[in-house]
């Protein structure tokens, strides 16, 4: 029996979560990625329209896969050509697990949604596709919502997942959990996509917002999946911690016409205390539990800086030793770059300053708009003021980001005056 009518957005809430199932459950039996998951979004469809005023079914998860699976057979009958496909699909049977309550339910559900991720990152894919792919295969977004947040127009997003999706498709690889160490290498893979959306949401690289709160929801929202399915390994939880202790920070980055307002500025009032607490109680039991990575050192400097009252309280020399640690494992200008402005708080400006000229020589990072910023920064506390307005005039003419080039201009004029 359905139960009683639910909201739209309970109901959004839900198909959101039990979308990559179903898609990895047809995934699974089918091997179509394409055609499963046109399959996959009329069902979801259907259950959009109907359970808001009929009420959820008993078991929405066998809903959606019986609904998606008729419409599968549906689409293939339409397809001559893959005729014998067809007639698979359509002596399906489902397995028992699918019509079974949801308590009685095998882990193989989740799994399927955590193998869908590792196919999204597939290595055959660039980082860009691998992204596109994950947000509307795993996150459900629609392909102009992704094409908006990465500010590219709707019919280059169209083809760079199809690509990807035929580039997964004759890769051959079978639908399953990869094993030893090609399965770690992987979930590297699938850590760093999964950070990458976040960092586009908490601070995106283009346009008219400093921030993407979708995007760094659906990323936290992913990284709590994956955290389900392997709790166990540190970094996942690392990078979990991570984006709750930064995007804790998020209700105070901007003011209300959307400007940006630095860390030393925000009232630390308004960072969402239930995030730090969560975050700093997954960073304390992960960094015992193995070897130490780069998300957990990451988190790690996050909670530092979010366990201070205020910003003149924040621990600078902790913050140095961990870059340290971070810097020994991860060959990154911007760990490098953060770890002199760590600096440049711990010991005074000019020490910072002395490590911002080994970085100029580096190409991956001399002519970004952060190297830029930071010098003016330190330039500032140094009370070099007509320097330092140089290199924030400088910054601001280098980054893509309205809310950062407004803040930079606006710190350049103060300067002037």
């Amino acid at each position: 029996m359905p139960s009683r009518p639910n909201s739209d957005r309970a109901v959004e809430d839900l198909l959101r979560c039990l979308a990559p199932q179903v898609l990895g459950a047809l995934v699974r039996r089918y091997g179509n990625f394409d055609t499963a998951e046109d399959a996959v979004q009329e069902a979801l469809l259907a259950a959009a329209t109907q359970w808001p005023n009929e009420g959820t079914p008993a078991n929405p998860l066998g809903w959606l896969i019986t609904v998606a699976s008729r419409r599968l057979t549906d689409l293939l009958r339409n397809e001559h050509a893959r005729q014998r496909r067809e007639d698979a699909v359509a002596a399906w049977v489902l397995p028992d697990r699918w019509l079974a309550p949801a308590a009685d339910r095998s882990a193989t559900d989740s799994d399927d949604t955590l193998i869908l991720l590792f196919l999204c990152c597939h290595p055959a894919l660039s980082a860009a596709s691998q992204i596109a792919l994950t947000l509307r295969a795993v996150g459900g977004l629609t392909t102009p919502e992704i094409a908006r947040a990465f500010l590219v127009p709707e019919a280059t997003m169209t083809r760079r997942i199809s690509r990807a999706k035929k580039t997964v498709k004759s890769s051959g690889v079978p639908f399953r959990l990869p094993a030893g160490a090609e399965r770690n290498e992987r979930l590297a893979t699938v850590l760093h996509v999964l950070y990458l959306i976040f960092n586009e949401g908490y601070a995106s690289t283009a346009g008219p917002s400093l921030q993407r709160a979708d995007l760094a929801t659906e990323a936290i929202r992913l990284t709590r999946l994956v955290h389900a399915l392997l709790p166990d390994d540190s970094e996942v939880t690392g990078l979990l911690a991570l984006q709750l202790l930064t995007d804790a920070r998020r209700p105070a980055r901007t003011g209300s016409d959307g400007s940006l307002i630095p860390m030393a500025e925000q009232d630390r009032s308004l960072w969402n205390a239930d995030h730090i607490t969560e975050g700093i109680a997954l960073i304390t039991a992960a960094l015992p539990t193995g070897v130490t990575g780069p998300y957990q050192l990451q988190a790690a400097i996050a909670a530092v800086h979010d366990e201070a009252e205020t910003s003149a309280d924040t621990d600078w020399p902790q913050i140095v030793a961990l870059y340290d640690v971070l810097l020994k494992i991860a060959d990154n200008p911007v760990v490098a770059l953060n770890r002199a402005v760590a600096v440049g708080m711990a010991s005074g400006p000019r020490a910072g300053l002395d490590l911002l000229a080994q970085l100029a020589s580096d190409d991956r990072i001399a002519d970004d708009h952060r190297l830029y910023a930071v010098r003016a920064h330190l330039l500032e506390m140094a009370g070099d003021l007509a320097a330092a307005r140089d290199f924030y005039r400088g910054a601001a003419a280098r980054t893509t980001s309205i809310p950062q080039q407004r803040y930079l201009t606006m710190r350049a004029e103060k300067l002037d005056s």
